[in-house]
């Protein structure tokens, strides 16, 4: 059992609160619990009690729950008040409980390091419980549930086992070759699973900018000449006057952003300056910006005036792009017959086409996603660490004369860099970089 002292926060919301949890763990949690609540605190059953400090004043009166280690989430003593949730009940429980011997504040992370630590959870599973603290849409909730529950960390784990077994297997072979009951033709066995495993992990890789979708935002940039009204269309998918709105060209100079809610997926759309010739100096900076901005966009929506359309120079031609005609509800219907060159025609004046608009963006960003439950590193470090896998296995299959052994060494190292994702070998050096990435009572 890991364990520096017993270590105490706030592991509940922002104050005030209609209720606040404190959390305390390690050894002197039941001695805590028994001297603040009473004694005969049974293990995971929910008691209301009084709290009293040390000279017999009640702090508050609520909930106290006492859950036995190892069986609690950091895998030690683990003790939860539930108190009213003002500020001045809270800092005075963290005073009392603090003044105890051998009990501090908890820095960041600290309950899921020492969840880690103590084998409770790996560090893939770690990061997905940040994932779900931090979750806002129901796509990122789904996508930090499905890695909580191991689903990561068993296909590293699964493949790390598969490496482990054609490892022992060639050295088996080494070492017995002369052996009747030693499998024979590894060539044909151990060689051709890995060369299906390096084509399981590039699959895996692929699915990185999905997981980058889900956790960052669908990116969706809007592009026109000035006045097409982009910025019109930019207020109505946020919904407030997030930008400004004039008959004057070039109003927008930098850009603006808005993350969006669709059907459970974030999405996040920029406004940028209008893309003309002969722009000012201040504006030139917004033009370069915007078409920087472009090239790093999942969809661009080119916007283009149908009463007065405006040429705009060179778009970026390998990013997917919706062409949308604006200002449809100042068109004459004889005069329509130009919108056929459009993906969609809109009016944000009178709302025509924004929600048809907004359906065709949220069915891209799923396609972009992919299928439920599809399985994806959810971490560049994951991405990173798999390349090298796969890179000591490409090794491992070359016949360049090296001896069996020199092969069964690069296995070795591919499975270590598997391990290093799931925290099974040393990875000292990262652990503070991953908690520090938590809130404190986490």
């Amino acid at each position: 059992m890991i364990s520096g002292g017993s270590i105490v926060a706030l592991s509940s919301g922002r104050l005030p609160a209609g209720v606040a949890v404190i959390r305390i763990s390690g050894p002197q949690s039941r001695f805590v619990v028994e001297t603040i609540a009473g004694s005969m605190i049974k293990n995971r059953v929910a008691a209301y009690r009084k709290f009293r400090a040390s000279d017999g004043s009640v702090l508050d009166h609520g909930l106290v729950i006492f859950f036995a280690g190892p069986n609690s989430f950091t895998g030690e003593d683990i003790a939860e008040f539930h108190v009213h949730g003002g500020r001045a009940v809270v800092a005075k429980m963290l005073e009392t409980i603090t003044g105890f011997d051998g009990v501090r504040h908890a820095e960041a992370g600290e309950f899921t390091r020492r969840a880690f630590l103590n084998g409770k959870v790996d560090l893939v599973e770690t990061e997905a419980l940040a994932d779900l603290v931090n979750a806002e849409t129901e796509a990122q909730r789904r996508f930090a549930v499905q890695n909580a529950e191991g689903a990561q960390s068993e296909l590293y784990q699964g493949w790390r086992r598969r490496l482990i077994h054609a490892r022992a297997m060639i050295e088996a072979e080494i070492d017995f070759a002369d052996e009747d009951d030693v499998p024979g033709s590894v060539a044909e066995t151990v060689w051709s699973d890995l060369r299906a495993m390096i084509d399981e992990i590039e699959r895996h890789i692929q699915g990185f900018r999905a997981a980058e979708i889900i956790r960052d935002g669908f990116e969706v940039v809007i592009l026109g000449a000035p006045n097409a009204g982009k910025s019109s269309l930019f207020n109505a998918l946020a919904r407030r006057e997030a930008a400004i709105v004039t008959e004057e060209p070039g109003t927008t100079r930098d850009l603006l952003e808005v993350v969006l809610d669709l059907d459970g997926m974030r999405v996040r759309v920029t406004d940028t300056a209008g893309l003309r010739e002969t722009p000012g100096r201040i504006e030139a900076i917004g033009i370069e910006r915007a078409r920087s901005k472009a090239g790093t966009a999942d969809l661009l929506l080119l916007l283009e005036d149908m009463v007065d359309p405006t040429p705009i120079g060179a778009i970026p031609d390998d990013i997917p792009t919706l062409r949308i005609g604006t200002k449809v509800d100042l068109m004459q219907e004889e005069s329509l017959a130009p919108a056929t060159r459009y993906d969609a025609v809109i009016s944000t004046r009178n709302g025509t086409g924004l929600a048809e608009l907004l359906a065709e963006i949220g069915r891209r960003a799923a396609a972009q996603i992919g299928k439920a439950g599809d399985v994806l590193p959810s971490r560049l470090r994951h991405v990173e660490l798999l390349n090298e896998t796969k890179r000591f296995l490409l090794a491992a299959l070359t016949e360049d004369g090296r001896g069996q052994e020199l092969r069964a060494e690069e296995l070795r190292l591919a499975a270590d860099r598997l391990g290093r994702i799931v925290g099974a070998v040393d990875v000292e050096d990262m652990l503070d970089v991953i908690f520090s990435q938590f809130c404190i009572g986490k």
